[in-house]
């Protein structure tokens, strides 16, 4: 049996949809898959339309989009499930299925039309504009990451397996200093770079992207390996990476929010591997900071007449929830309810690509609803009832209710051989990039009281 030319090609778009929905699920994240996206689908798309004048061959981009949407069904996370009507979700969409659509649809309709023959003027305006629009936005995304040199020092952006880290540092001998940051997903390259520059000039600085943020969002399929112990692992991973490369026995390790629980529980894991710790905006205990988190927001919520904000949680009840939607009001409101400053993504460097700007978003939700519910049995109150090596921590004066209720709990349960607690009044819950200046000097009391060894 022969099959007209056009539902050939229609097969052939519904197998490239099933390898793209495969490779790229959450729609192409670094540079290559985008190349790749755009070259075979546009590729497809105009020998479709050099294969006869039947319009069955619009079926081509058709098939392409049910074959992608299927396949990537079995893939958790906001991205990839069905659309969500809510702000966050609106940016989800267009992120998620609109960068993929513009990488990959998009050139198989112009190459279908291409392939076709466009003879009216109008027709060609039409199909010329947005073809042009596309190879200028593909030889952009075709930018790659960099970092500014430092004469003399290191200075780069680097993968440690499947994660990258920005390594930084004014010298190849200064002690070195791995930071952890803080959201699921998220990424700190920018900040650090924006508002932490000091710290080159006294630590190798590595600043990790954690599994599924930043750089190493594509780190996060298979998400059946994205537990705590797996990110723990991750932590020791780099640490042994930064220690065998510099040469140094142990390194400092800095964990901020949600990345310091990780980091503490790295450090209990393998106390020999490290010097010292520092933990910042330190969580101890997610399910019972949300807890607060939800009565604080709600009881703010009730006294500034947000009764919208007050229905909403109410209806849903306290956390935990079993997806992220549910944590969306939290995320949304509480900067407005503790007073916090909301401190920007620091996205403007050219330490991200043009992708993992258009990404940060859905690496935060995709991760977060794949790690979060993993992390809500650690309770470190219960898990890390000592350290055996120096640890200090820096909290805002301003520091979330939510968490610093916790954290002083722990705190004054925690032994360790020495432990400090500095308190930078009027500082919120990011207080190492409010206050660059202070945490430079808790930094260089650490280096004078617990020398690089």
């Amino acid at each position: 049996m022969t099959f007209p030319p056009a539902i050939v090609w229609a097969l052939v778009a519904a197998s490239w949809g099933a390898v793209a929905g495969w490779w790229t699920p959450r729609g192409p994240l670094t540079v290559t898959q985008a190349l790749c996206s755009v070259g075979v689908s546009a590729a497809i798309g105009w020998a479709a339309g050099r294969s006869g004048r039947s319009r069955l061959v619009w079926l081509v981009p058709v098939f392409f989009v049910v074959a992608l949407e299927l396949t990537r069904a079995r893939v958790a996370g906001p991205s990839t499930g069905p659309p969500h009507a809510s702000p966050f979700g609106v940016i989800v969409l267009i992120a998620g299925r609109g960068v993929q659509a513009v990488l990959t649809l998009l050139p198989l309709l112009l190459g279908l039309a291409i392939g076709r023959g466009v003879r009216r003027r109008l027709g060609r305006v039409l199909v010329a504009l947005p073809a042009a629009g596309l190879l200028l936005l593909t030889a952009v995304i075709a930018v790659p990451a960099r970092t500014a040199p430092i004469t003399g020092g290191v200075a780069e952006l680097t993968q440690v397996g499947r994660l990258g880290v920005m390594i930084r540092g004014a010298r190849a001998d200064l002690p070195v200093l791995l930071f952890v940051p803080g959201a699921p997903g998220g990424s700190e390259l920018g900040n650090v770079r924006n508002r932490l520059a000091p710290v080159e000039q006294r630590f190798i600085m590595a600043t990790l992207d954690r599994r599924g943020g930043g750089s190493s969002y594509p780190a996060l399929d298979p998400t059946s390996r994205v537990t705590p112990d797996r990110m723990v692992d991750d932590i020791l991973e780099v640490a042994d990476y930064l220690r065998g490369r510099f040469r140094q026995h142990k390194i400092y390790l800095l964990g901020h929010s949600g990345g310091s629980i990780l980091s503490v529980l790295a450090v209990r894991r393998h106390p020999e591997k490290f010097a010292a710790y520092i933990g910042t905006g330190q969580a101890v205990d997610l399910p019972a900071s949300d807890q607060i988190f939800y009565d604080d927001i709600l009881a703010w919520a009730r006294s500034s007449g947000r009764e919208g904000v007050v229905r909403q949680l109410t209806r849903q009840g306290p956390p935990p929830y079993p997806d992220f939607w549910a944590y969306e009001p939290i995320l949304t409101y509480q900067n407005q309810a503790y007073d916090q400053e909301p401190l920007d993504l620091g996205l403007g460097v050219r330490e991200y690509t043009l992708l993992q700007k258009a990404h940060v978003l859905n690496a935060i939700l995709d991760t977060w609803s794949v790690l979060y519910p993993r992390m809500q049995g650690i309770d470190l109150r219960r898990d890390v009832p000592s350290l055996t090596v120096p640890t200090w921590f820096l909290l805002g004066g301003n520091e979330m209710r939510g968490l610093r209720v916790l954290f002083d709990d722990w705190y004054a349960r925690l032994r360790a051989p020495d432990k400090r607690l500095v308190v930078v009044p009027g500082a919120g819950h990011p207080v190492l990039f409010e206050r660059p200046e202070r945490f430079v000097e808790v930094l260089d009391e650490v280096l004078d009281d617990v020398p690089a060894r």
